[in-house]
């Protein structure tokens, strides 16, 4: 019998490739279920149900990221606008947690308030139920179709912009798929009465939250979990109750993802991640005790089908329905706490406040650098900008303190801007190592030359960084150590030129943050100026080299070498600034 029975395996496996045959998961002659075949029909599906929904969710936010950003930093101006945006933006990138990501960027640069990125909070819960309905459609027969269509779009296309939209197009007839094989794995549990009467200990509320939850937190995704809820009232396994109670669970489990992600990350995540799950817990609690209401509700919305009878009946109704009444049960739940998000927000701060200042309360860490956006190379690479300008603050304290400390300060003084540059090389070992990470992604050609522009940027401020602490610092001490006083005169032309290098690093920043070419423009026009403060410059130097004044060579010395490294440091700033040019304007040296 052993030998005949694998070969039945491997032919029960032939109709469940193909998605068009109804599989034999049956021994012929003793009806007992093949479990081993039917583990590797509910795997598969499951394996390619979340493939195609990474690759249409890597897709689109390809397609979508860049603009993403730009509508949720400009909609949330209100509580409503933001859940109104936060749902679109959700839907449309098909991710709650990289909604979130981006609202905990925006609170750490001053952008946005805890209390205004609750409402967005809320709407991603709507934004993140679109996927459900998506799969409710349950359009299996033109499932092979788009993965044949979107595979052409994706690797015969020229466009890349068509190749994008092909890998949105195969990713959804994967999921589709991927939804076939795992019901037509399931047809032999309809008669298999420990699994049925499983099903009807789901019927309890409470244990069916707890499944999902633990399941969703598994898996974290959502998205997936009622993916296979609705496979399995396509099979006739759960009414309504319990696909509703099930799709609570898959609320509050996607929680797990948001904190999660949090781990480890500024109070400000923690605090996006806490009122995440504290929207999501209040919800289930408020509707846990009206499933029923809220069944009959969805009933009355939905599409029904008198004409058929029994489980022929729920299993064309009921997916629409679970899909609807998710929707539902978070729409509600935004409009019933819409008007609580300051009160969320409090309760968020004081169950996670700030740390007092401790001994690493001065280590400069990332702020930006958020492995989730790591999936969207588009917003990471956005971050990256950030990152380079959290790493220009410290190099603009250097940049401001240290000409009073070259002029009149004294050794501590140098030391502690000294110091300084190591915060400067941390940084900048973070952006790089994160920068190859993205480089390691699948890049638009235009993603490709941001990367590379973006490395030369976060290089150059590091080389000024070293031009401060290697150099500047050293000519502060020889001033020290040779006993030269330098004049009045002399310290008003030296402070005006560094005034004009320091102006230009600061719009040089701005310029590579915010990707703003009016700003790389103006330091690049700055060149004409520089050179004439450093020509003026220059010839007061020769003027005061006949001066009667005790050290007067070996403060020439001094002086002209800070004029030199001031220049240098204008060139960094220049050479920053033009990263952000297009092309065609950026000329070399």
């Amino acid at each position: 019998m052993k030998p005949a029975s694998r070969p039945r395996r491997f032919a029960a496996l032939m109709p469940l490739t193909l998605g068009f045959v109804s599989p034999v998961w049956a021994d012929a002659g003793t009806g007992v279920i093949d479990w081993w075949v039917m583990g590797v029909g509910l795997f598969g599906g499951l394996a390619l149900f979340l493939s195609g929904m990474d690759q249409m969710a890597n897709a689109l936010k390809a397609v979508a990221g860049d603009r993403m950003k730009d509508i949720l930093a400009r909609l949330t101006t209100n509580r409503f606008m933001g859940a109104l945006t936060g749902a679109f933006v959700t839907a449309v990138i098909n991710s709650s947690s990289v909604t979130t990501v981006l609202l905990v960027g925006f609170i750490s640069a001053g952008l946005m308030s805890l209390s205004q990125s609750v409402g967005v909070i809320m709407g991603a819960n709507i934004g993140s139920t679109v996927t459900a309905q998506l799969i409710a459609f349950r359009i299996d027969n033109t499932a092979l179709l788009m993965i044949g269509v979107g595979f052409t779009l994706l690797f015969a296309a020229r466009q890349e912009s068509a190749r994008h939209y092909g890998g949105m197009i195969m990713g959804l007839g994967l999921v589709f798929f991927g939804m076939t094989v795992m019901s037509h794995a399931m047809e032999p549990l309809r008669a298999h009465q420990p699994f049925l009467d499983l099903m009807t200990r789901m019927e309890n509320p409470a244990i069916g939250i707890l499944v999902a939850t633990l399941f969703t937190g598994l898996i974290q995704s959502s998205a997936a979990t009622t993916g296979i809820v609705i496979v399995m009232a396509s099979q006739g396994f759960v009414n309504l109750e319990t696909g509703i109670a099930l799709a609570f669970g898959a609320n509050i489990g996607t929680c797990v993802t948001a904190m999660l992600a949090a781990i480890g990350k500024p109070r400000e995540a923690v605090r996006a991640g806490l009122v995440h799950v504290l929207f999501n817990i209040a919800g289930v609690l408020i509707w846990v005790g009206f499933i029923d209401q809220l069944a009959a509700l969805v009933q009355w919305l939905s599409p029904s089908y008198p004409a058929l009878s029994g489980g022929a009946r729920l299993a064309a109704e009921v997916p629409r329905q679970i899909a609807n009444a998710h929707t539902l049960f978070n729409v509600a739940n935004t409009l019933l706490f819409i008007g609580l998000t300051g009160q969320f927000a409090r309760l968020a701060e004081w169950l996670v406040p700030d740390k007092p200042l401790g001994e690493d309360a001065f280590i400069v860490r990332p702020k930006y650098l958020d492995e989730e956006l790591l999936t969207t190379p588009s917003l990471a690479l956005d971050r990256v900008r950030l990152e380079i300008l959290h790493m220009g603050d410290s190099v603009q304290r250097m940049m401001l303190r240290i000409m009073p400390a070259i002029l009149t300060g004294n050794r501590q003084t140098l030391r502690d801007i000294e110091l300084m540059d190591n915060d400067v090389d941390s940084l900048h070992a973070e952006i790089v190592t994160y920068l190859g990470r993205i480089s390691r992604l699948v890049l638009t050609e235009r993603q490709t030359r941001e990367l590379m522009r973006l490395l030369e940027a976060v290089n150059d401020l590091e080389n000024i960084g070293d031009l401060i602490e290697t150099n500047l610092v050293v000519l502060g001490r020889e001033r020290i150590d040779q006993g030269v006083s330098i004049s009045q005169p002399t310290r008003e032309v030296l402070l005006g030129f560094h005034q004009a290098v320091t102006r230009a690093l600061a719009a040089a920043l701005q310029a590579v943050a915010q990707n703003n070419e009016i700003a790389a423009r103006s330091v690049t026009t700055m060149k004409r100026e520089i050179t004439a403060i450093a020509d003026s410059a220059a010839a007061h130097e020769a003027r005061r080299l006949v001066a009667e004044e005790p050290n007067r060579i070996p403060a020439y010395t001094l002086e002209i070498d800070i004029i030199e490294k001031l220049q240098r440091i204008y060139y960094f700033a220049k050479r920053m600034a033009k990263t952000v040019e297009p092309d065609e304007t950026t000329n070399s040296d």
